[in-house]
């Protein structure tokens, strides 16, 4: 059976969007009724013999409902297209930072290898890291439509306050964000609610204009029509507090829980309850408010912990009481921590690290969220990373959906041993546009021979960017060499955030140069296939769009399940005869499938295409998708790293990420 905690948080979060509209009308609604009880008391003396529900029908009434209803939708409308440059439209709009990948701050560089590491040893792509400079509070969140355009966004009081295995707590907790599908309904939210608020704004302004002008005009015959334009401003404003009373109502609803599976898998991906534990007991001791900015009550939903003070605390706070998440993620871990605050002086319980190991009991709600790979509980966290998947995990390789969204010993072990390996100029060449753009080139002319590496590279027009770089070139190739071919794609998702830097002409141009190199020799493997995709994924045109659910079954989706498996079954296959075998068996769950069908070549747009197709899938059928491309690759007891290459490829055009091997 698969893994249902990932996918079904998935198709949870798809589902909250439904009810999300559902709470956004009924407001809509609410406050539109309440704006159109102020204008009939206002026009009252002119239509005393009507009643309310008449006066709502008349012309008066619908031009004042659908003013409202306007003025909510435009105020929605303008908030959505100005958050529509995702994460970092988001951070910006808070006045976070960007953190270069090169930053010598060693409070910043600590948060980068957290999450490097945490991102090589999930599968997803480094999100890019802000910081925002002006809060002390302790408080974190992540933001963007998709998990290859995500922003992680930490303020200074949490860089300076939290230990490393606290920090590490908070990253693992927004990670479960990036994985569960929160972010896009997170942002559009925000939109929301911007309307919701602007009845209370345009109150405020008509309040300020009517009474002040009103004051300057005292004695003036327009005094009085000033005077009602103030009163008018000042009933809207007391319905903006309703809007807002309702906007955090809405929060509340769908972030709750969210936050508590989201601590839980914190616990699961580090193994280290204490960490989460000590970073809330923190945020219970110093706060999480963000001070300077005016947006942290529309940002309330998406913090690590609450962001604005507010009234009605138990009622519309968008996360349970701090006391209680920890007592959730183990119980008894409060206690323990207030303990070790009274033996050590405040101070120092600040800065103390939570180095103890973690506990053998984890609380229920963590068995809740995911299923921990077998074989992870207990021995040594960073234990040997094996070169077999069943060796590794103790699972086979045709139940792989119970990896995707999680992070597992071995694979955490594999992330820091490879960022250990990596020499400081190698790394730092990764952060950067030209040197990104020659490790794509390096790694697909890494084997050959001197002589055809220039050959190759002779094809890629001259660009001061886009161009060959000899120089660049040689620092890279040697590294890749030695780390061989387990570290190519964990190596090319550190260098995601400097490629995302490109404009869509240079995306174009890289992707152009990169097939060059591909076509050079006039056939195409594996890994060729798995980079240019995976290039055209996350780089091409469309790559930040959101893919909205489209097909519910899988016979709408046969022909792309047909190309996909019969590409798994002659991967995974030595002899013609033996994938067409295989090919039947994979395709049994789904549908019958030709000899034809399993003879037929996949070329690389047929590919794209098909797995474009699959993505628009529900959430709840994807685990079969990844499971007959497991079945097949993992028939003959063992899979390598070029098949397992291809199996992560798949799973990241699914959005659904997968550890490495």
């Amino acid at each position: 059976m698969a893994n249902p905690g990932f996918f079904q948080r998935q198709a949870h979060a798809r589902r909250n969007t439904g009810l999300l509209v559902v709470l956004f009308l009924t407001a809509v609604i609410l406050i539109t009724l309440a704006v159109c009880l102020v204008g009939y008391a206002i026009t009252r003396s002119d239509t005393s013999y009507l009643p309310f529900h008449t006066w709502l029908m008349s012309s008066h009434g619908l031009v004042t409902a659908v003013a409202v209803v306007l003025l909510v939708g435009i105020g929605s409308l303008i908030r959505w297209v100005d958050l529509a440059g995702g994460g970092s439209r988001v951070a910006k709009m808070v006045g976070a930072r960007l953190i270069e990948p090169d930053t010598r701050d060693p409070e910043e560089r600590k948060l980068r290898n957290i999450v490097e590491e945490m991102a090589i040893a999930s599968g997803v792509s480094v999100p890019e890291l802000y910081v925002m400079d002006q809060e002390t509070g302790i408080n974190a969140f992540v933001a963007g439509y998709t998990p290859g355009e995500a922003v992680m966004v930490v303020t200074h009081g949490a860089l300076t306050h939290l230990s490393r295995d606290e920090l590490q707590g908070v990253v693992g907790h927004e990670f479960s964000h990036i994985f569960n599908g929160d972010m896009r309904l997170n942002v559009r939210l925000i939109s929301l609610l911007a309307g919701i608020l602007m009845i209370g704004q345009i109150g405020h302004f008509l309040l300020r204009a009517g009474f002040y002008s009103g004051a300057r005009s005292r004695g003036n015959r327009d005094g009085r029509a000033q005077a009602l334009i103030g009163l008018m401003g000042l009933a809207l404003m007391i319905i903006g507090y309703v809007g807002v009373f309702f906007g955090r109502l809405i929060q509340a609803a769908v972030s709750r829980q969210r936050e508590m599976l989201a601590d839980a898998s914190s616990v699961q991906f580090t193994r280290n309850p204490e960490g989460i534990g000590g970073a809330l007991f923190k945020i219970g001791m110093k706060g999480g408010y963000l001070d300077t900015t005016s947006h942290a009550s529309d940002m309330n939903h998406m913090c690590f912990g609450e962001s604005a003070r507010m009234k009605f605390t138990s009622l519309l706070a968008s996360h349970p009481p701090v006391d209680e998440r920890i007592n959730a993620i183990q119980p008894g871990l409060l206690a323990r921590l207030r303990s070790r605050l009274r033996d050590t002086e405040p101070d120092s319980a600040l800065r103390q690290s939570s180095t103890e190991s973690a506990s053998t009991r984890v609380g229920d709600l963590v068995n809740q969220v995911v299923e921990p790979a077998r074989g992870s509980h207990g021995g040594n966290r960073f234990s040997p990373v094996r070169s077999s998947l069943a060796a590794g995990t103790g699972e086979s390789a045709a139940t792989l959906s119970k990896r995707v969204g999680t992070v597992t010993p071995q694979s955490e072990a594999f992330a820091a041993h490879l960022l250990q390996q990596l020499p400081s100029t190698f790394r730092s060449l990764l952060y950067t546009r030209a040197g990104a753009i020659q490790l794509c080139y390096g790694l697909l002319i890494r084997e050959l021979p001197g002589q055809q590496q220039q050959e190759w590279l002779a094809l890629i027009p001259e660009h001061s960017l886009l161009g060959a770089k000899a120089t660049l070139l040689d620092k890279l190739l040697p590294t890749l060499a030695r780390l061989g071919d387990s570290a190519r794609f964990p190596v090319l998702e550190l260098a995601m955030p400097a490629l995302r830097k490109l404009d869509p002409d240079e995306r174009q141009q890289l992707i152009s140069n990169v097939q060059k190199l591909v076509a050079a020799d006039r056939r195409v493997n594996l890994f060729e296939l798995a980079l240019t995709t995976f290039l055209n994924r996350h780089l091409g045109a469309g790559a930040e769009e959101i893919i909205p659910v489209k097909y519910r079954n899988y016979r709408q989706v046969l022909p792309a399940i047909s190309r996909v498996l019969s590409l798994f079954a002659r991967a995974g296959s030595d002899s013609s005869e033996q994938a067409g075998q295989l090919y039947r068996q994979a395709m049994a769950g789904f549908g019958s499938g030709s000899e034809q069908d399993a003879e037929q070549k996949v070329s690389m747009r047929q590919l794209s295409e098909a797995l474009h197709m699959l993505s628009r899938l529900s959430p709840l059928l994807k685990p079969g998708i990844i499971d007959a491309c497991g079945y097949c690759i993992s028939h003959d007891g063992k899979v390598d790293v070029k098949e397992y290459e291809l199996m992560r490829l798949v799973a990241d055009q699914l959005d659904c990420p997968m550890p490495p091997l």
